[in-house]
């Protein structure tokens, strides 16, 4: 590739010939900042943050748009390029509802820190507000457009990120808003719910719906035992909403905070993800014996879910009937533990803490309910957890490392915590079921071709003495064509494990936003691959690492399920699907 010389702020610069300003100058680790801009997703100039003042230029030129030419001079900080991004901040404030303290997204907010980067102190245009609206219909996400700075992030990541394109900008000039086609609500149209759009809005325009004082009123309530779950990925993220590095492992701390928000139980979802396992796991092989329909497709990915009902519905019976491990933890937790410790099913709340949005609307699925209540009460985010915690008054980063509670839904295996990486669900399945084939322990448990950030991925693999391909996807752009192939009958896998959110639940809508600032080419430093890296450390110190090993899950088979698939497990463990109306917005 060409290779060209330029100047930032007389600092002699080499690019890549097709580089913008921006890519150029982050690779010689010289800031200019930014808000409509996100890597490999949007970059339109069309906040006027990134203004820079090219040497002869008559205009100052927005650094993500205008390519980097032989000879450039470039200033970031002079008078000029400072006070024309100052200017455009003011201008954007002028018009955005400023209630910063009690919003969702105080001290975690682009605008907010552009404003202090910038020194803007006043507001001299302020004005005539576009009239705003709200819309809280959907169960995961609220849209709040008094609060929107039309950077066209969310709208980008809709349309790349999952090839959906549900929104986009509505009406022009002083009165655009971005949103669904017809200023529909997200809940009338086909939204994933995945919350991509959430972890990319660089203010508090996109929030996930908060539940936090459901389950307050729960915890204040004498006669409910409130159990609470934690999603395998929550451990890779909370810290983060403590000060913590990107990375760090909080399991123990994250129990200890919980047990003293008051809930009567703590435990690990990871122990619903073995009991997935054992469901799925034997499904498929039933599938493949059987003669039922293949490739499988997972299914405990409720955005995914959602995304196959909308636009797949003909591949419906490819899915597993399996449900998510938090709902089969719910359901359990509502019949078996209830039974055990002589308890009311009516009187027990089930909280689960999960990364992601879309399991907001996944507890409200009809088909979830197992007799006349629901398996999961109320779900929080990890950013909703963090947010108890702190309302609590509880010194996260003080506590002592505590374990989950220990009795009869407890024990987890590794194959559970890898859940929540790209790729785990399928490495947990192999686990188990060559084990299972084999009849003998496995010796090697590490199936590393399901491993990595690759947005697909595949393999061929010996199972019980016939090799089968196996592919992964995360994100719909990736699978869109592996559902195609399906759709056309030319799939050569027998498995596919698919994924809404890219890099899985690490990476869920529900998790800690990270700066979209750029280090070394890297959005949020790496943060995907940091939290991935957690969850397979924890796989690597587990004593047991196949789901199958689990003796709790042994325990409650042998007690209570019979073996999977049996009718009581279809009845508690096994869910269905039907096909939703699409109505999102189509480009010319």
């Amino acid at each position: 590739m060409t290779e060209v010389h330029l100047k930032i702020n007389n600092m002699p610069v080499t690019a890549q010939a097709g580089q913008t300003i921006l890519e150029a100058a982050q690779n010689a680790g010289i800031h200019i900042p930014t808000l409509c801009y996100l890597k490999g997703i949007n970059k339109s100039g069309a906040c006027r943050v990134c203004l820079v003042e090219v040497k002869k230029a008559r205009t100052l030129a927005s650094a993500c748009t205008n390519p980097v030419s032989e000879g450039m001079e470039v200033f970031t900080n002079s008078e000029r390029a400072m006070k024309g991004r100052k200017n455009s901040v003011e201008l954007m404030i002028s018009n955005h509802n400023k209630n910063c303290l009690s919003c969702k997204r105080n001290q975690n907010c682009e605008l907010q820190k552009l404003c202090e980067e910038l020194g803007v102190r006043d507001n001299p245009f302020e004005g005539a507000h576009t009239k705003p609206s709200y819309d809280e219909m959907s169960y995961g996400i609220v849209r709040d457009t008094s609060k929107c700075v039309l950077c066209g992030r969310c709208i980008q990541t809709c349309k790349k990120v999952q090839e959906l394109g549900i929104l986009g900008y509505k009406d022009r000039g002083f009165n655009t808003t971005v949103g669904p086609v017809y200023g529909k609500s997200l809940a009338d149209v086909d939204c994933m719910q995945c919350g991509q759009c959430v972890i990319n809005c660089p203010v508090g325009a996109l929030t996930e719906k908060e539940n936090i004082h459901d389950v307050i009123m729960a915890l204040n309530d004498p006669n409910k035992h409130v159990i609470v779950q934690t999603a395998p990925a929550v451990r890779a993220s909370i810290g983060e909403e403590f000060g913590l590095p990107i990375g760090t492992r909080t399991t123990g701390k994250m129990v200890a905070a919980l047990r003293r928000v008051g809930f009567s139980r703590v435990y690990d979802t990871n122990f619903g993800a073995d009991l997935t396992i054992m469901e799925e796991g034997t499904e498929l092989l039933h599938r493949i014996t059987e003669g039922g329909t293949l490739p499988m497709l997972t299914s405990c990915s409720p955005g995914w879910i959602r995304y196959i009902e909308f636009e797949y519905p003909e591949l419906l019976p490819h899915l597993s009937t399996s449900k998510s491990p938090h709902m089969m933890f719910g359901a359990i937790a509502k019949s078996y533990w209830a039974n055990k410790k002589g308890v009311d099913p009516k009187d027990i709340y089930v909280v689960s803490i999960m990364p992601c949005t879309a399991k907001k609307s996944e507890i409200q699925r009809p088909e979830n309910k197992t007799a006349d209540y629901v398996d999961v009460d109320a779900v929080l985010t990890t950013r909703e957890a963090a947010r108890l915690i702190k309302m609590y008054g509880i010194d996260f980063n003080d506590l002592p490392d505590e374990e989950f509670d220990q009795d009869l839904l407890g024990e987890y295996t590794g194959a559970g915590v890898i859940f929540g990486a790209t790729g785990g669900v399928m490495e947990a399945a192999l686990r188990t079921v060559v084990q299972k084939l084999d009849g003998k322990k496995l010796e090697k448990v590490d199936f590393n071709a399901c491993r990595g950030m690759a947005g697909v991925k595949e393999a061929e693999v010996e199972v019980g003495g016939q090799k089968i391909w196996i592919g992964i996807a995360s994100s719909m752009k990736w699978a869109k064509p592996l559902l195609e192939d399906i759709k056309a009958g030319k799939s050569k896998y027998t498995f596919i494990e698919i994924m809404g959110c890219p890099g899985g639940c690490i990476n869920g809508g529900g998790q800690s936003i990270v700066s979209s600032r750029v280090k070394n080419g890297k959005i949020g430093y790496g943060y995907k691959e940091l939290r991935m890296k957690t969850l397979y450390d924890e796989d690597q110190s587990c004593e047991l690492r196949v789901s199958m090993d689990n003796t709790q899950i042994q325990k409650l088979y042998k007690d209570f399920l019979q073996e999977p698939g049996s009718e009581i497990a279809e009845k508690l463990l096994h869910t269905s699907y039907s096909a939703k109306p699409r109505f999102h917005i189509t480009e010319e």
